[in-house]
C-alpha cells in the first residue's frame, strides 16, 4: 500500500499542476512604464499588442525577437501597419533566435547593449510562464520584468505540450 501511495504522489502533483496551468493562464496588464518591450514571434496578437503598448507610451523601444531571416523590415512595416517613423526610431527586429531559449538570449544581449533595467514581456498566455522562466535565467537579477499576456484560445494539446516544456525547463534550471 505504501508503494502505491509513493507512486501516486507524483501523478497527483502532475495532474494538479496541469489543472492550475490550464485554468490560471496569465492575463494582459494595464498600461505601465518600462524601458523596453520584448515580443517573441509566434501566435497571433503578440506583435500587435507590443506595438499598441509602444505607441501608447509604455516604453521607448521594442524588440521583436525570433524574426525569420527572410523577413525584410519593409514587409514587417506593411504587415503590421507600423508607421515608418515608429519603425525607424523604436522597433528592432531580432533575427538570431530560433526558439524560446534563443529569444531569451537575444533579449538579454539587446537589453545589455542598451543598459535597460526594465521590460514588458508580451507573449501568448499559454507561453508566458516558460518564456518568463527562460528569460529570468538569462537576465541579471536587477532587471525588472512584467508579464503582459496576450489572451488566446489554446487547444488542450497546446496546453499539454507547453506544460511539459515548462516542467522540462524548470527541471533543467533546477539541476543546473
Amino acid at each position: 500500500m505504501t508503494v502505491r501511495r509513493l507512486l501516486a504522489l507524483p501523478l497527483v502533483a502532475w495532474a494538479l499542476g496541469f489543472i492550475w496551468f490550464a485554468i490560471a493562464l496569465p492575463q494582459p496588464l494595464p498600461l505601465s512604464q518600462t524601458d523596453a518591450i520584448v515580443v517573441p514571434t509566434g501566435s497571433g496578437g503578440r506583435i500587435q499588442r507590443g506595438l499598441e503598448m509602444l505607441q501608447t507610451g509604455a516604453a521607448q523601444q521594442m524588440l521583436v525577437t525570433g524574426v525569420d531571416a527572410a523577413v525584410q523590415p519593409d514587409e514587417f512595416v506593411k504587415e503590421f501597419e507600423v508607421p515608418q517613423r515608429v519603425m525607424d526610431c523604436c522597433v528592432t527586429l531580432g533575427f538570431s533566435a530560433l526558439d524560446t531559449r534563443g529569444n531569451a538570449r537575444e533579449t538579454a544581449q539587446w537589453l545589455e547593449e542598451r543598459e535597460y533595467n526594465s521590460l514588458r514581456l508580451v507573449t501568448a498566455d499559454w507561453h508566458m510562464r516558460r518564456a518568463a522562466l527562460e528569460l529570468q535565467d538569462q537576465l541579471p537579477d536587477d532587471i525588472s520584468v512584467i508579464h503582459d499576456a496576450v489572451r488566446s484560445q489554446p487547444s488542450l494539446g497546446t496546453l499539454f505540450v507547453e506544460y511539459h516544456k515548462l516542467i522540462a525547463v524548470w527541471l533543467l534550471q533546477a539541476l543546473g
